[in-house]
């Protein structure tokens, strides 16, 4: 890529310059960039352009998430999203942030998802000259004898600069004077220092002070500078100076040694006796503020020990500048140099900053979706400074590094919050040092749920009982179903789905609440009409999109005994009683008549019982409990009234009962006569036998040729089955032909309306024809013949009636073609 150029004003002791600094991209196949700028730069300084330099699209910067990590503890700088640029977000003083270091980054990571880039952005801080020099104090006192000899040398307290490069300390100068000229040393680091020469002999009678001004440059542009005051007092001459064994010592010293750890022993000798000879230690002028702060020099011993921490990670090597002086009069001190080397100890453990941690994360992210940005550092060297980190393999995440002391925290697999909602991952980092040091750093990773299940009901189906003339409005049962998800998505809403019972829309029958699954009966239902239905539930939660399920909810209705029985037979005639009539020469148990009675409710409610309510003679006639059989208790006598009147009380079986009478009048003869019907005392009028034959032949007759074709279906389909379910009619007059009725049913009957009538057999006493209702059938036979004296016992009666419960239509169908017979 071609570099481009970043400018800035910077302020400068109250004038205005303009830096023209070049930020050049390097190599992006190393996935790596650099820019440089001035310190100092204000908010919203122009860097780069970095989406331009990345080669990337910036309407999609927002939604792929773009963002820089820097692992400074200050956010200095920023990227714009709208345009991509990189801009200055605090000023940076680059003394504060890098100390004298000659070079001075600022590490960014780029992080952009959806796909997963990583790139590294180095920006380069370059020192502006805002630092003048400056000395530790601002007078100096030098005592020189007066007998020094030209050349003789006289260490200055150096001046400080915080500044680096071109912008720091350059050189010093001396202002004008007749016996001393200055020399300008530079040390290891590339600091420098001044030393006061003699140029010329001293003579204390002719002057004994000299005052002169030493001022430091720095090379900075515009150029800064410091000064100092230095005044020289003129001693008597010494005859002998102190001389140090070595002209340089040097010594090791590991970091962190305890204070007053010996460093070496200083030795100086003087020739002159008394307090001539006696030499005394110190700094020179040479020595910097910092280097006194961390070692001491015993002034009669010679003795360097350590007076604070010594830190391998500020400096690896201290140059001790100092002086020894006897105590004479006019002493002149001598110097030396002490190089203490520091040997680095693993004394900092891993350092590990969380810089970008995006949570919580949706449970169906992607493999490899980046959670969080790590940068690790370790002020140590060598062994001690290389680091490793790692994170427990029960996580469903990985540990990525992609740059040097940087890592990325991505998902290994999708992840399921309703099985884990929340991950506590430890990051452990360990140096390579001996004892090895580490770090543990705990990440929380949060995962955001997703509309991923529908609802569950609590149980497959519900089965509900409701009991009939239920009040309107009330609760009949509730549905609950569960949402594993959260918040919006397990929110659930309930509803009933459209539907239909007995052709009428299922909102109208029952209704639910929408926020707790009550179901409610909007209308009183009745057994006798609506014994059950279903409804089909539907729960829905508020994801998006929502999920829903369904559950099928049956109503049972059950009875209750609402309804009286019903009498069908003996009916009265013509608005009256009913009324039967009882040969004066029957025997005891003769059957009068039999009450029937229907009940239209189900179970024990429909079971009837009869009894005799009132009797005009009560030992006279009984009925039969349950069959509602009435028949005579003992042989009529000449003394008996021939009329009698019969109050029948029918009742169920309910809690509580109900019950239905029926009043019969019987009347006693002595001889049953010819017009009489053979079921009571109805006349039949006077025909030949044969149009009574033959109208009941043309009824049946029509029957049959109505349901002709669907006798011939049913017929083949119900060829296997057998009747199980009959019902004798027999029937005998004073008529010379007597009939006999048999009606048959099987289970099936219930399934269909339709019945017909046809021969079932073929014998030539009698006229057999069935009733056909479904697979099911009815038979009737009617008999022919002169009746036997057996037969006129039974006149008139069913001798047997079985009939399954719920055969109500069918038992309807028998007594009204019984009661067609008796009209002729």
């Amino acid at each position: 890529l071609e570099p481009h150029f970043v400018g800035s004003w910077v302020p400068v002791t109250g004038l205005v310059i303009c830096l023209l600094l070049c930020a050049c991209v390097v190599d992006l196949v190393l996935a790596q960039i650099r820019y440089s700028i001035p310190e100092e730069l204000e908010h919203g300084a122009f860097v780069g352009n970095i989406a331009e330099d990345l080669g990337l699209d910036v309407a999609k910067l927002s939604a792929r998430r773009f963002r820089i990590v820097s692992g400074a503890k200050k956010q200095y700088l920023e990227v714009n999203l709208e345009n991509g640029i990189l801009f200055v977000n605090e000023k940076i003083d680059r003394e504060e942030l890098c100390e004298r270091s000659p070079n001075c980054f600022l590490h960014l990571q780029v992080v952009i998802e959806n796909p997963l880039e990583l790139y590294r952005v180095e920006v380069e801080i370059l020192d502006v000259n805002d630092n003048s020099p400056s000395f530790p104090w601002s007078e100096f006192n030098l005592d020189i004898t007066e007998s020094a000899a030209p050349g003789s040398r006289f260490p200055l307290e150096s001046a400080q600069d915080q500044d680096v490069g071109t912008n720091s300390l350059r050189s010093y100068q001396l202002s004008a004077n007749q016996h001393f000229i200055l020399n300008i040393q530079t040390r290891n680091d590339g600091s420098k220092f001044a030393e006061l020469v003699l140029d010329t002999p001293l003579d204390r009678e002719q002057q004994k002070k000299h005052e002169m001004v030493l001022t430091a440059f720095d090379g900075g542009s515009p150029e800064r500078s410091g000064t100092a005051l230095i005044t020289i007092t003129v001693l008597d001459a010494n005859d002998n100076v102190p001389v140090f064994d070595r002209s340089v010592y040097r010594a090791s010293l590991v970091e962190n040694a305890p204070r007053g750890t010996l460093v070496l022993k200083l030795n100086a000798t003087d020739l002159d006796e008394g307090s001539n000879g006696e030499v005394t230690y110190a700094f020179s002028g040479h020595a910097p503020l910092k280097v006194r702060e961390l070692f001491t020099v015993d002034p009669y011993m010679g003795e360097i020990r350590v007076k604070g921490v010594v830190d391998y990670e500020k400096a690896s090597v201290y140059e001790l500048y100092v002086q020894a002086k006897d105590r004479g009069p006019s002493a002149v001190a001598v110097h030396s140099k002490v190089l203490v080397d520091i040997l680095d100890v693993n004394d900092n453990a891993p350092e590990v900053i969380l810089t970008s941690v995006s949570t919580p994360v949706q449970e169906d992210a992607p493999p490899g979706t980046v959670i969080a940005v790590i940068s690790v550092m370790d002020r140590d060297s060598g062994e001690n400074g290389n680091v490793d980190c790692q994170i427990p393999n029960n996580v469903p995440f990985q540990l990525h590094s992609s740059f040097k002391n940087y890592y990325t925290l991505v998902t290994s697999e999708f992840l399921d919050r309703e099985s884990v909602s929340e991950y506590n991952i430890t990051l452990t980092a360990r140096d390579l040092g001996s004892p090895s040091l580490s770090t543990r750093k705990t990440i929380l990773v949060q995962v955001s749920d997703i509309n991923d299940n529908p609802p569950r009901f609590s149980q497959p189906s519900y089965t509900v009982y409701v009991t009939e003339n239920n009040a309107p409005g009330a609760s009949i049962c509730s549905v609950t179903a569960f949402d594993p998800d959260s918040n919006q998505n397990a929110y659930l809403s309930y509803s009933i789905l459209e539907g239909q019972i007995q052709g009428m829309p299922v909102s109208t029958y029952v209704s639910i609440n929408s926020d707790n699954g009550n179901i409610y009966a909007l209308r009183s239902f009745d057994y006798e009409q609506l014994r059950n239905f279903q409804i089909l539930v539907q729960a829905q939660d508020a994801g998006f999109p929502p999920l829903a399920s369904n559950v099928t909810v049956n109503v049972f209705v059950l009875d209750q005994n609402d309804n009286a029985p019903v009498i069908v037979s003996p009916l009265p005639k013509n608005g009256t009683v009913a009324t039967e009539v009882v040969p004066r020469s029957v025997d005891a148990g003769y059957l009068v008549t039999k009450i029937t009675a229907l009940d239209a409710d189900a179970g024990q409610n429909s079971r009837l019982s009869y009894q005799v309510l009132q009797a005009t003679d009560p030992g006279l006639f009984s009925v039969a409990l349950y069959t509602g059989e009435i028949r005579t208790i003992r042989r009529l006598m000449e003394r008996d009234a021939t009329r009698h009147r019969l109050v029948i009380l029918v009742k169920d079986n309910g809690q509580p009962p109900l019950s239905a009478t029926v009043s019969i009048v019987l009347t006693v003869v002595d001889s049953v006569p010819e017009s009489l019907s053979d079921f009571g005392d109805l006349t039949l009028s006077p025909q030949p036998p044969s149009n009574l034959a033959l109208y009941l032949i043309v009824s049946l007759s029509t029957i049959s040729l109505i349901f002709l074709v669907a006798i011939i279906v049913l017929a083949i389909s119900s060829a296997a089955k057998v009747p199980t379910n009959c019902m004798e009619v027999n029937g005998n007059s004073s008529l010379s032909q007597s009939y006999c009725y048999k009606v048959c049913l099987t289970p099936e009957s219930a399934k269909s309306d339709f019945m017909f009538l046809k021969p079932c057999s073929p014998s030539s006493e009698q006229k057999i024809f069935e009733f056909f209702s479904g697979s099911d059938y009815c038979s009737i036979s009617l008999m022919r013949g002169t009746p036997s004296s057996s037969q006129t016992n039974n006149i008139g009666h069913i001798t047997s009636l079985t009939i399954p419960q719920g055969h109500k239509h069918e038992r309807a169908i028998i007594l009204h073609t019984m009661w067609r017979i008796r009209k002729g």
